[in-house]
C-alpha cells in the first residue's frame, strides 16, 4: 500500500496562490494515477484533477485556474491552485489509482488531507 501525506494547504485571500503537495512512500508515483480531491464539511467528497503519464484530468471548475504535476525524484505529485475563490475552500485530499478517473471509488490509497481556507 502506498502512504500519502498532503501539505500545503494554509489560509489566502481570493484571487490569490497556493500549491499543494503530495509527498509518497512504498510505490513510484510514476506507475500510478494520482488525484486530488477536496470535501468541505457537511458536503461529498468530489475530484478536482488528476495525473499519469498519459495526460491529465480536470473537474471543470478548476480547468484553466489549477495545474496537477509531478516530481519523479521526490516522489511527489503537486496542485498549483491560481485565481482562487472562496468556494475553494475544502479540505484537500490526494489519491492514488491504477487508471485514471475522476470517481473516488476506484481510488484505493488515501492521504490524511490539507486544509485551503480562501477569504473574501
Amino acid at each position: 500500500q502506498v502512504q500519502l501525506v498532503e501539505s500545503g494547504g494554509g489560509l489566502v485571500q481570493a484571487g490569490g496562490s497556493l500549491r499543494l503537495s503530495c509527498a509518497a512512500s512504498g510505490r513510484t508515483l510514476s506507475s500510478l494515477a494520482t488525484g486530488w480531491f477536496r470535501q468541505a464539511p457537511g458536503k461529498e467528497r468530489e475530484f478536482v484533477a488528476a495525473l499519469r503519464w498519459s495526460g491529465t484530468l480536470y473537474q471543470d471548475s478548476a480547468k484553466g485556474r489549477f495545474t496537477i504535476s509531478r516530481d519523479n525524484a521526490k516522489n511527489t505529485v503537486y496542485l498549483q491552485m491560481n485565481s482562487l475563490k472562496p468556494e475553494d475552500t475544502a479540505v484537500y485530499y490526494c489519491a492514488t489509482t491504477t487508471g485514471i478517473t475522476s470517481d473516488p471509488r476506484l481510488y484505493a490509497s488515501w492521504g490524511r488531507g490539507t486544509q485551503v481556507t480562501v477569504s473574501s
